[in-house]
Order: C-alpha cells, then sequence, then structure tokens
C-alpha cells in the first residue's frame, strides 16, 4: 500500500486542461467563471472601501424675501471628506479584502472540482454497471444451465421439487436485478448530462493512484479556505479595534457659485470661487465597543480552532480511504486465487467432459464462474479508483 503519488493519470491531466478538464457543460463552466469574476471584483470594491466618495454638487436658490424681486443664486460644489489615518484600520482592511478573496476563491475552486468529481464519478458508476451487468448475465447462464439439471434430475426422481424451485427463483432474481442495472444505467447517464453536455461513452476513464498524505493535507482545499478565513478573522479583528481609535480625515471643498446681488458692492471682498480646507481628529465613544471587540476576538480564536478541526478531519479522511483501499486490495488478492482456482477447475471439468465424465455443461459453469471472477477484479479496481477521487477533488495543483 506505500505507494507514493503521482498523479500523473488522466484525470490529472485531464483537470488541468485535457478532455475531462473540460467535462463540465459550457454553462456550468460559465457560472464558475462568473463567480471568480463576482468575487475579484466585490473584492476590489472591497480593499477601496475606506476611500470616501467625492461628493459633486450644482444648485439653484430663489428667493423673494427682499421686496419685489427675485433673487437667484447657482452654486457648484466639490467636496471631499477623507480619513487618511484609522489607527491601522486602513491597512487591515486592505488585507482583509485580499484574505476575503482568496478564501473565496479557493471555495469556489472547490466547488467546481467537486462538481468535475461528481462527473467523473458518474463514468466510473457506468463502467462499473456495465461490468456488474456483464457478471449478471454469466450468473444467469449459470441460473438456466443449473434449472436444466435440476429439472433433469427431478424428472428422474433424484431431486426435491424445494431445490428446482430455489433454483427458478434464483434465476428471476438475477433477471430482476439486470433490468435494475438498465435503469441505474438510465439515471446515471441522466445525472451525467446535467453536468456536463460531453457524450460519456465517448471519454475515457482516468487511471489514479494514491496521495502521498503529505501533499493530500497541504493541498487540501478545505483546509486552504479554513486557513484564508483564520487570517481574515485577524484583520477583521484589527478592523475592529482600529474602529475605536482615533480617525484623522482631510476636509475640503470647492466652490464656484454667484454672489447674492445685494451683498456686491464697490468694496465688496466676495470671491465666487473659493476654498474651504481642514483636518478633523475624532474617535467614536461607544458603550458596545468592548462587546464588539470580544466578539471579533471569540470569531477569531474560532476560526483558528476550525483549522486545527479541519487538519484532524483531513487526516482522518486520508486514513479512512487508505485503509479502504487497503480491503480492496485483499478483495483483488481473494478474487485472483478464485480464479486460479476456477481456472484448474474449469480444466479438469473440460477434459473429464471430453472422456464423457462431465458435461458440457459443467464445463459451462466452471468457464462462466471463471470469467465472473475476472469481473469482480475489475469491479474492485473500479471501486478503488472511486475512492481516491475522493482524494483528488479536494485538492489543487498536485504535480
Amino acid at each position: 500500500m506505500k505507494k507514493l503519488l503521482v498523479l500523473c493519470s488522466l484525470l490529472t491531466a485531464s483537470i488541468y486542461g485535457d478532455e475531462l478538464g473540460d467535462i463540465l457543460s459550457t454553462n456550468k463552466e460559465l457560472l464558475f467563471d462568473y463567480d471568480f469574476q463576482s468575487n475579484e471584483l466585490e473584492s476590489d470594491k472591497l480593499s477601496k472601501s475606506w476611500i470616501n466618495p467625492i461628493t459633486l454638487r450644482y444648485g439653484k436658490d430663489y428667493s423673494t424675501q427682499f421686496g419685489n424681486q427675485t433673487i437667484i443664486v447657482g452654486t457648484f460644489s466639490i467636496v471631499i471628506d477623507q480619513p487618511i489615518f484609522r489607527s491601522g484600520g486602513i491597512y487591515y482592511a486592505i488585507k482583509y479584502s485580499n484574505a476575503l478573496r482568496d478564501a473565496n476563491n479557493a471555495e469556489i475552486t472547490f466547488q467546481r472540482r467537486k462538481m468535475i468529481g461528481d462527473a467523473v464519478s458518474i463514468l466510473f458508476n457506468l463502467e462499473k454497471t456495465k461490468l456488474e451487468q456483464e457478471k449478471l448475465k454469466l450468473l444467469i447462464k449459470n441460473d438456466i444451465i443449473d434449472i436444466r439439471q435440476k429439472r433433469d434430475s427431478y424428472n428422474t426422481g433424484l431431486l426435491d421439487s424445494s431445490f428446482l424451485d430455489q433454483a427458478i427463483l434464483k434465476k428471476n432474481q438475477d433477471e430482476i436485478a439486470l433490468l435494475e442495472m438498465e435503469f441505474n444505467v438510465l439515471e446515471l447517464k441522466q445525472r451525467f448530462a446535467i453536468l456536463s453536455d460531453k457524450k460519456p461513452e465517448n471519454l475515457k476513464l482516468p487511471v489514479l493512484k494514491l496521495i502521498d498524505k503529505s501533499q493530500y493535507v497541504e493541498k487540501n482545499l478545505e483546509l486552504k479556505v479554513d486557513r484564508l478565513r483564520a487570517i481574515q478573522s485577524e484583520y477583521n479583528e484589527k478592523i475592529t479595534w482600529a474602529k475605536y481609535l482615533p480617525t484623522v480625515s482631510l476636509q475640503g471643498r470647492y466652490t464656484d457659485g454667484d454672489i447674492n446681488p445685494l451683498f456686491v458692492g464697490p468694496n465688496s471682498i466676495l470671491q465666487e470661487q473659493y476654498y474651504n480646507y481642514g483636518f478633523s481628529i475624532s474617535m467614536p465613544i461607544d458603550v458596545n465597543s468592548f462587546d464588539d471587540i470580544e466578539a471579533s476576538k471569540v470569531e477569531k480564536l474560532k476560526a483558528a480552532v476550525q483549522v486545527i478541526d479541519r487538519r484532524e478531519t483531513v487526516e482522518e479522511e486520508y486514513q479512512w480511504i487508505y485503509n479502504s483501499l487497503d480491503i480492496l486490495n485483499k478483495k483483488i488478492f481473494l478474487a485472483k486465487k478464485d480464479e486460479k482456482i476456477y481456472n484448474s477447475l474449469f480444466r479438469v471439468t473440460k477434459n473429464l467432459a471430453e472422456v464423457g465424465e462431465k458435461t458440457s455443461l459443467d464445463a459451462d459453469i466452471m468457464h462462466n464462474s471463471l470469467q465472473i471472477r475476472k469481473i469482480d477484479q475489475k469491479i474492485y479496481e473500479i471501486d478503488k479508483q472511486i475512492q481516491l477521487l475522493k482524494l483528488y477533488i479536494r485538492v489543487e495543483n498536485v504535480l
């Protein structure tokens, strides 16, 4: 079982640019592309959220206060009120937005890989069902032979009718199971069509190998998301602290406006165009500040514990897959042993049939049983691939 990983299989190549990497339908890929674009834009917007908008304003004021004339005054202004220092809050807000973007990207990547994994898993199950159908057809052939032999023995009085009934019932059950598999194939193809617009029969199955545990843990996408969420929580705690510390802001205003004609005179010093500017220092006094800061601290601690818990879960997932592969390898070993036994029995039975000590039907049963054990090995190999796929969809860029 100690096989080091080499993600050299077709799926590895495929997920990174071969046909299985494009297994999802065009609409599914578009949705993921839009998710990535939306995340980038939202993160970019968040990183600039500390920059206040510049306000442009134009207005006209009509007044009839002075006698019978209407005084009209038009004003255009540009107003800026921009914090330039928030006790580190601006810096951590930018860091927070970057961590949020990376965490969301990792989560979207994981969702995409899961969907690809679902589609590939369906391909494996289609192949497995095909093999199980072949196996059932061989079993039904043996059932028919068994019924024929038991009917002959029953007709000659050598066998009770209950044995013949059981043989007939066994054949009926196997035929029903074969029909149910046809239904399963239809269901699998329908599920595949939801995810992909390709024909499953035109796609090659990947050949996966065991990923090294250290690489699996290092590249695990769920663990990566939790790590980034923890970093995000650390920055959020600092942002929360800074929110209740002093803030320095610059204010500026440019005005271009009509002067009220009542105030215009030879000695007037009023300007149509002028500037107002200054700065302010502010600090909120909020009764909820302590609770707010403590809540952000708790979230940070919770996120840190989540990383530890996730790592343990990831390691347990790997160990479970590793153990399941060990069991499947044992099944394959036993099936190979049975294959050798049935191969020997088939040769003996065939030779006995040639000299008349056994019938050709006995040889057919042994031959069919031999083929069934060969098919079982292929089914177990596909079961291994399905287990390995559970590891592959949770990692990225393991090459």
